[in-house]
């Protein structure tokens, strides 16, 4: 039985050789950490995270290389600059389809430090309306918080738009892009955003444990450091150095991790990110297609391959959706998530709050065939429970 992977919203798998040789070169011939030594190794070792770091920035549109931040996740990175920004009594806004990377952090805040946290509510097929933003801001509004793509539904949020009405604010403006980095085109300059949060190891190709964000030079000033320790600069001062990237780059840095993401980023330079944005678009509009032909079936979202990321969500009424990702995989080979994937706000805004989903997600590995007999499998399943 031939697997097929369709959980890439979670993580990439397979990884592409030019990554996993990106890993066992540093592990086999660097192996040395950046900033710990004059001799050739470690230099070596700086060199590649410089360079992956100036890959990074130019992938992103970013001014320069040192507005790129590497931490261990997306998450890490959510915590670092809404734990880092915020004060007592803050205004803060998030869509009703965050991830709790988002919403957790905000929850303790709004304990420990009384910010007022305001949830504006989406649509039922996860889109917003960039005017909510707009009629939401307060004079006390310190931060915005936007995912670009839901990790449920995959629902594309207004990211652009919402930036052109912050841009002449006095507001901070962060972007979740843990979905959409390597999938849609970022342009940290046209977001006109203050950070962008990203991970390594969705659509960027790279392993697990590498993330980072970038980072305007004035959330760089207003933002504190969360970790400080060993940055391989200024050893004689006990402050946490002030400048970038190592205000926020404490302790022995995931060399090899930084490695892998560069390499990601360096094929999907080569292959082209529109091309393989088409790719991810086709085979989500023949999943969307071959849905709405299984009438048990309810899809979840725009449901229009154009407005949203590579994920789509669905029930089948009469099946526990953790059965059937389970008989999927037992069956057919074919691996998904099911749950709540860590988004209780997306499952209550689109109505499948507490029971969840079952999500597919493709990504370039993926194939039409492989769409195809995921849809054969949704068939034979429902035929075989259900009538």
């Amino acid at each position: 039985m031939r697997e097929i992977y369709a959980d890439h919203a979670a993580t990439t798998f397979p990884r592409p050789s030019q990554v996993t040789e990106a890993l066992s070169t540093y592990l086999l011939d660097i192996g040395c950490s950046p900033g710990r030594g004059g001799y050739r190794r470690a230099l070596d070792a700086a060199r590649l995270v410089y360079e992956a770091r100036a890959l990074t920035a130019q992938f992103f549109n970013v001014p320069q290389p040192e507005q790129v931040v590497f931490t261990p996740s997306v998450t890490y990175s959510l915590n670092l600059l809404i734990k880092g920004l915020l004060k007592q009594g803050d205004h803060v806004i998030i869509s009703s389809m965050e991830h709790n990377s988002v919403v957790r952090p905000l929850t303790r805040l709004v304990q420990e430090r009384a910010i007022e946290l305001e949830i504006l509510q989406c649509n039922a097929d996860g889109t917003l309306n960039p005017k909510d933003v707009k009629n939401a801001l307060r004079s006390k509004t310190k931060l915005v918080v936007l995912t670009h793509a839901s990790n449920v539904t995959g629902t594309l949020l207004p990211v652009y738009e919402v930036g052109e009405i912050l841009a002449g604010e006095d507001i901070f403006y962060a972007i979740d892009a843990a979905q959409t980095a390597g999938s849609e085109i970022l342009d940290f300059n046209a977001l006109n955003c203050d950070y962008l949060a990203f991970t390594g190891h969705k659509g960027l190709l790279g392993p697990p444990g590498i993330g980072g964000f970038c980072i305007s030079e004035k959330a760089a000033q207003a933002t504190e450091s969360l970790v400080e320790g060993g940055t391989g600069s200024r050893s004689e001062d006990e402050n946490q150095p002030s400048f970038l990237p190592d205000k926020f780059e404490s302790g022995t840095q995931n060399v090899p991790g930084i490695a892998g993401l560069a390499a990601g980023i360096k094929l999907i330079n080569e292959i082209g990110l529109e091309k393989m944005h088409d790719h991810k678009q086709q085979l989500t509009s023949a999943f969307l297609s071959g849905l709405a032909e299984i009438p048990e079936i309810r899809v979840y979202g725009t449901k229009n391959p154009k407005t949203t990321a590579a994920a789509v969500s669905i029930n089948v009424d009469g099946l526990d959706n953790g059965d059937l990702s389970f008989m999927l995989e037992q069956c057919f080979g074919i691996m998904t998530r099911s749950g709540l994937h860590c988004s209780p706000l997306a499952h209550r805004t689109i109505g499948s709050f507490p029971q969840g989903t079952l999500r597919f997600s493709f990504g370039w590995s993926n194939t039409l065939s492989e769409v195809e007999n995921i849809l054969k499998a949704l068939t034979e399943i429902i035929k075989e429970n259900l009538q």
